[in-house]
């Protein structure tokens, strides 16, 4: 174990009556890195979660813990993440502040799940969750050319109805009415991210990227903010209801890289391939979710 002695101002009842990293220094190594990418994706295109997940319950952290711990961790790049794209919420303001309460609706009911029934239930959901989150992660090119299709025929709409306005206006879509499946799926999504975190950003792009009228790089943006609304909510529920059993070692570890991943995922992670970025993704989604099943028989 590292024996790193806390200063008096750090709170003992957060990190430890020991004082010390509960951790190898190569599993500290790993978490970082694993923060770093999961920070890096999910302000690409989400699901860092089963980047950070896998190596959490790897390194011997309780399932419901990693899962409660790693959301927590993951604020500060959500924000920091929904904070570099926030030049692309312009068109979409009005629209974003009738979705954050269906969020964070949804995030309430995903944690209240996750803290009252038994960690026996989420020990066999989870690994369920997990193969529904690698579809999503799977499936997503074929996701994004529908989401594409749907793009193109709601642009051309658009001009259509702008060559018909009599005042010459143009349409703006924050105004538009919103589809009211909208609304619902991203509540439902709230609840999928209070509850399991994991893929909660893919979900969200695919929902958005079909129902809201507005370009991909919005719903993108929109996505991210949502996600850390959920997160935020969720973590708050986490630290009055179960406060003992979050790991705050790893919520600081994941925490500092996780804000390097998102910095650096807005700046350069849409040059890198999106085909490793998958890779990663799946091949560490079935290290956990091998890993959770042989616990379960």
């Amino acid at each position: 174990m590292l024996n790193l002695s806390l200063s008096a101002a750090a709170p003992m009842q957060l990190f430890g009556e020991s004082g010390t990293i509960p951790f190898e220094w190569w599993q500290v190594a790993l978490i970082l890195v694993a923060g770093v990418w999961a920070g890096l994706i999910n302000t690409i295109v989400g699901s860092g979660t089963l980047v950070t997940f896998p190596v959490l319950v790897t390194m011997g952290v309780p399932p419901v813990t990693a899962s409660m711990s790693n959301a927590m961790g993951l604020i500060a790049g959500n924000l920091t993440g929904a904070w570099s794209y926030r030049s692309e919420l312009g068109g979409v303001k009005h629209t974003l502040k009738k979705l954050i309460p269906c969020s964070l609706a949804g995030g309430v009911i995903g944690a209240a799940l996750l803290l009252t029934l038994p960690e026996e239930v989420f020990g066999v959901a989870a690994p369920i969750l997990i193969v529904v989150a690698l579809l999503f992660v799977i499936f997503q090119p074929r996701l994004q050319a529908v989401v594409r299709r749907r793009k193109a025929q709601q642009e051309a709409a658009a001009a259509a109805d702008t060559d018909t306005e009599t005042s010459g206006g143009a349409v703006d879509p924050d105004r538009s009415k919103q589809p009211l499946p909208l609304y619902f799926l991203v509540f439902f999504a709230g609840i999928y991210g209070g509850y399991f975190v994991a893929a909660q950003g893919v979900l969200l792009v695919g929902i958005l990227g079909v129902f809201l009228l507005a370009s991909m790089q919005a719903a993108n943006a929109v996505k991210n903010v949502l996600v850390a609304a959920v997160n935020i909510v969720a973590a708050l529920s986490y630290i009055i209801l179960a406060f003992d059993r979050i790991n705050w070692w790893v919520v600081l570890f994941i925490a500092l890289s996780s804000t390097l991943g998102s910095w650096l995922g807005a700046k350069i992670g849409k040059r890198l391939s999106p085909i490793a970025l998958r890779t990663v993704i799946v091949i560490l989604g079935v290290v956990a979710l091998i890993n959770m099943v042989s616990q379960l028989f």
